[in-house]
């Protein structure tokens, strides 16, 4: 039976657990989207030594489980923290995804933006600077605004590694209390709060920068 009482006594250590979900939310979001333009960027590179071996990698990251990838680094990586460890999974494993959302919007630049830039003798650095990467990530905000909620919504999966996230404390209070039904719901219902709010401004700016 569901106990008011029980959802309101178990709710501090929910949010507990929420604040560290938002940290490792943001702090993987912001590893994912600057190593994945990172090698977007070396995808791109003249030599194969560069490319063949990065791209097997985000292959093989992108075709594997995040759970099993987690398992993994916390048995083949000792002595690094849960947390950091399980930032540095996230961060990489959302990594391989916003690299494909990064390279649609490169090879979305028009043709002719690269051919002027040649035309101008302008140097590669400037050109990636300040012509290619600002037209191709404005074009590619939403998609990778999606992969952020994604994380959030997935980073329950931290618990196997004994982080103590949102649904974890959750868990370690239910467990103590014999009130799972009021502490997951609670952790439920605040992950669709704060999920569901920032799902319709992504969509928002879909649509502004469609126009």
């Amino acid at each position: 039976m569901w106990s008011w009482e029980t959802a309101w006594e178990g709710l501090p250590a929910v949010l507990q657990g929420f604040g560290l979900t938002l940290a490792a939310t943001a702090m993987g979001s912001a590893l994912a989207l600057s190593l994945g333009l990172v090698v977007a960027v070396l995808l791109r590179a003249r030599t194969r030594w560069i490319t063949l071996p990065l791209a097997g990698l985000v292959q093989f990251i992108r075709s594997t489980p995040l759970l099993v990838q987690l398992f993994a680094a916390w048995v083949l990586v000792p002595g690094v923290g849960a947390l950091t460890l399980g930032i540095l999974v996230l961060g990489i494993h959302y990594a391989a995804y916003t690299a494909q959302v990064y390279r649609a919007g490169i090879d979305a630049v028009p043709a002719g933006q690269w051919e002027a830039c040649v035309a101008l003798s302008l140097p590669r650095r400037r050109v990636w600077r300040a012509v290619v990467l600002p037209q191709a990530i404005r074009n590619v905000l939403p998609s990778l605004g999606n992969y952020v909620v994604s994380m959030f919504k997935e980073t329950p999966y931290l618990a196997v590694i004994a982080v103590p996230e949102m649904v974890h404390r959750a868990n370690e209070y239910g467990s103590t209390h014999f009130a799972y039904l009021e502490t997951y719901t609670t952790a439920a219902v605040i992950f669709l709060l704060a999920s569901c709010p920032t799902s319709l401004l992504i969509r928002r700016l879909e649509k502004r920068l469609a126009h």
